[in-house]
């Protein structure tokens, strides 16, 4: 199945929050995500409006989204109707600033979060083609690696990431209580491995 992946648009925040939702409901979310359903559930529109607002339009942040062809009509949009097959999101750090894992970045980084793709979709081409897309735009900010983060026991995704040209780096993150592993990618090494 080919996926279309754009960067999401600030009018489908709840889209985007159901889409969330599913993903902290994940029988593997607890390796992949420190956020909670409970947490997520109470946070109130105008958080999640904020959310899709900074990340269709920010310099900092960016949430991508890919698209699986439905086959069915949009009623409200007048094409085909496309399903969320999976979202990322990537975080931009200048020079002097903490990240999100709390270090203080020596040079402009990029990291990737919120990586998630639905059961349905797992195992072809949705997660790459959703890494690619990110790590366009990081290419196009100048910067010539993006790392990631991922739960030292969540083998699958580990395996997906290093298939797609991330290797470790040895560092690690205490996130949530659990050890992280990171892996990173040079992006100066075109293009990715095959998949």
């Amino acid at each position: 199945m080919r996926y279309d992946v754009r960067r999401v648009r600030a009018e489908e925040w709840a889209a985007l929050r159901e889409l969330r939702l599913a993903a902290l409901r994940d029988p593997v979310a607890h390796l992949a995500f420190l956020d909670t359903v409970a947490a997520a559930e109470a946070r109130p529109a105008a958080f999640w409006q904020e959310r899709a607002r900074s990340s269709a339009a920010g310099t900092t942040v960016a949430q991508f989204v890919a698209l699986a062809p439905t086959g069915g009509p949009d009623e409200l949009a007048g094409e085909l109707a496309d399903e969320l097959a999976g979202t990322v999101t990537v975080l931009v750090t200048s020079a002097g600033e903490r990240d999100y894992v709390g270090e203080t970045s020596p040079s402009p980084s990029a990291a990737m979060v919120g990586v998630y793709v639905p059961p349905e979709h797992r195992g072809g081409a949705a997660i790459g083609a959703l890494l690619d897309a990110a790590q366009e735009w990081v290419r196009d900010l100048g910067l010539e690696r993006v790392r990631l983060h991922v739960h030292e026991h969540n083998a699958r995704a580990q395996a997906a990431y290093r298939r797609l040209g991330y290797v470790e780096t040895g560092a690690q993150a205490h996130l949530g209580g659990a050890v992280h592993l990171e892996l990173e990618r040079d992006l100066t090494d075109e293009p990715a491995p095959p998949r």
